[in-house]
């Protein structure tokens, strides 16, 4: 067997040495020790004449050799036909690696990643393979866009070289920043090496890297707390001069629909707006009702104004009216996306796309110990998209496919859960016994076994239809299955009233809908006194317009420092790809009378 492996391949070797190495995709790739003297061909042509037990070593620095000098299919062919021969579990593993670079480097990124899966007992492996072995899961999760088990990897990357250069700490640092406060929250609970330096130096940048003054004064904290972290590299350039707008006087254009059909929206925005103004004198407002203007004139309009930064439109055709006018260079921040027209530098994005939440959501929940979960979902677009990005980010995580049960309201809502449940047929077959047996048997209809947890996406009306009804079809006598939602089933004004039919379920939720240490308190108490019946989707605007104007003084270091963050009413701000502004949520939770903040990540 192992006389044909070596021929066909140094037949191979001999007559055709075809192979593409794509650079973009090798950078950086820890390079696994064999002898630079000698070929792929020479190690293979050793092995031909060596014992078994030494054929294999050979025929493994064969495969990495093959590589190196960017033949990849026949390392890949050696690898698989080398493996069944192997009895030693740590050259398993290593050909396991060999394989799964292979792969990388060919674009094969699942099957990639199912070969570096297979590789158990990471520790056994000596410091190069395991530098190899992360850096491969890093560069497979980077490429399939789940950059928190990507950062996860390259952290522990960091920490097994001896020593880190200035760059791969900047680079480290970039990356880290690149998350998301709840995937921040996620990557502590993973518990990579030196990780609480790290969080804690995300946490001042985060929170105080727009104020100089604090920024060094945490800085200075930080260094007397972590003095030997790889992080104190980052410190002179954290603590270079930063800008400081605070006592520029800005003259901003607020422009929303103040009249016709979508007025009590735009006047949302303009009284969330006010309520930040509080009567600041370093800024001057200037309303513009995007119903009751010329797009084309508002270059001439700001030019007489001195205007220095613009908020809105609110709807996406003015968005694109207004990003249609290229004369218009103002740093303007969007209250929605665009539909034809394109972003430029001087554009931000507050973005509320509902299939953020789902995608943290799925990240938070799928790191449980939840293996099969169901989503049930109203049949409306945003109710359709918010389950298929849920589904979606799970089977990228997991490799599992949920099972999605698109529901409709009304009566028929209960049939339709009990069919899907497995509930009518667990009564079909008690009906069938009761007809065939005249002794009067005490039975409790059963549900499937399969499920272990729910996610609902649904209306809060709909959604207080369908909690009960899930409740009263788990049997008495099964484990209670977990329900958890999106912020659609949550409505603040609902919370006013009897909840204990939703007691239990989980949900994310925006700060300012969300009794929270981050909630304004004594703003929504004044906010439900003017206006206590304002709807939810309203109450949402209001907080958009409450956040923007925090947002417009960090306008330009959201642009120049990618650690800048706002803890808002609408969520933790980040800007994504120097566009897009956006938000890590809060998760909530009913229990009997009151809806409370809980912390996921502390939950088992």
């Amino acid at each position: 067997m192992f006389s044909l492996i070596i021929s066909v391949v140094l037949f191979s070797c001999s007559t055709n040495k075809v192979a593409v190495r794509k650079e973009k995709t090798t950078q950086n790739i820890i390079e696994v020790n064999t002898d630079n003297t000698i070929t792929a061909q020479q190690y293979l042509s050793q092995a031909k004449n060596a014992s078994s037990n030494e054929s294999i070593a050979l025929l493994i620095s064969a495969s990495q050799k093959l590589i190196e000098e960017h033949q990849l299919a026949k390392s890949l062919w050696l690898a698989e036909q080398t493996l069944p021969l192997v009895l030693n579990d740590l050259q398993k593993k290593h050909l396991l690696l060999i394989k799964a670079e292979s792969l990388f480097l060919s674009e094969n990124i699942e099957l990639a990643l199912t070969a570096l899966q297979a590789i158990e007992g990471i520790e056994s492996l000596s410091k190069i393979h395991q530098l190899k072995y992360y850096q491969l899961i890093a560069l497979v999760q980077s490429n399939r866009g789940l950059n928190l088990a990507a950062a996860n990897a390259n952290l522990r990357v960091f920490s097994l070289k001896n020593t880190s250069s200035i760059d791969e700490t900047k680079t480290q640092w970039l990356e880290l920043n690149n998350l998301s406060q709840w995937e921040i929250d996620q990557l502590a609970s993973m518990n990579p090496p030196n990780f609480l330096g790290w969080q804690q130096l995300l946490n001042f940048a985060h929170r105080f890297g727009y104020d100089v003054t604090s920024f060094r004064r945490y800085l200075t904290q930080w260094q007397r707390q972590f003095p030997q972290h790889p992080g104190n590299y980052l410190i002179p350039e954290l603590l270079s001069d930063k800008l400081n707008l605070a006592n520029v006087q800005q003259n901003i254009a607020v422009i929303l629909p103040l009249t016709g059909s979508q007025k009590a929206a735009g006047e949302s925005a303009q009284q969330g707006i006010l309520s930040a103004y509080n009567n600041d004198e370093s800024k001057k407002l200037h309303f513009i009702d995007s119903n009751n203007v010329d797009m084309a004139t508002l270059n001439e309009q700001f030019s007489q104004l001195q205007i220095n930064y613009v908020i809105g439109p609110l709807l996406k055709s003015k968005v694109d009216e207004y990003l249609a006018q290229q004369e218009l260079m103002q740093p303007t921040l969007l209250f929605n996306t665009p539909i034809k027209e394109t972003l430029q530098e001087q554009h931000i994005v507050l973005s509320m796309n509902p299939a953020d939440e789902a995608i943290q959501a799925a990240t938070t929940l799928s790191r449980k110990s939840y293996k099969h979960p169901i989503i049930f979902s109203q049949k409306d677009g945003v109710s359709k998209r918010i389950a298929e990005t849920f589904s979606n980010q799970w089977h990228k995580i997991t490799g599992n496919i949920p099972e999605t049960i698109y529901v409709n309201g009304g009566a028929k809502m209960q049939s339709e859960l009990k069919d899907s449940l497995d509930v009518s047929s667990s009564q079909s077959r008690i009906n069938n016994i009761d007809k065939r047996i005249r002794q009067k048997i005490k039975t409790e209809a059963r549900n499937r076994r399969d499920l272990d947890m729910i996610y609902v996406v649904g209306s809060p009306n709909e959604t207080r239809l369908l909690k009960p009804y899930i409740d009263v079809n788990i049997s008495p006598f099964a484990r209670k299955i977990p329900i958890f939602a999106s912020s659609r089933s949550h409505s603040d004004n609902a919370d006013k009233s009897d909840s204990r039919d939703l007691t239990g379920l989980q949900f994310t939720e925006m700060p300012w809908l969300l009794s929270s240490k981050q909630q304004n308190q004594s703003l929504k108490k004044l906010n439900e006194t003017i206006w206590p019946n304002r709807s939810d989707s309203l109450q949402r605007i209001f907080a958009m317009g409450y956040d923007s104007l925090s947002l417009i003084e960090k306008f330009q270091m959201f642009k120049q420092y990618p650690y800048i963050r706002h803890y808002g009413q609408t969520g933790i701000l980040k800007l994504k790809d120097n566009t897009v502004l956006t938000r890590s949520l809060l998760w909530g939770n009913y229990q009997k009378d009151k809806v409370q903040e809980i912390v996921m990540e502390q939950q088992k």
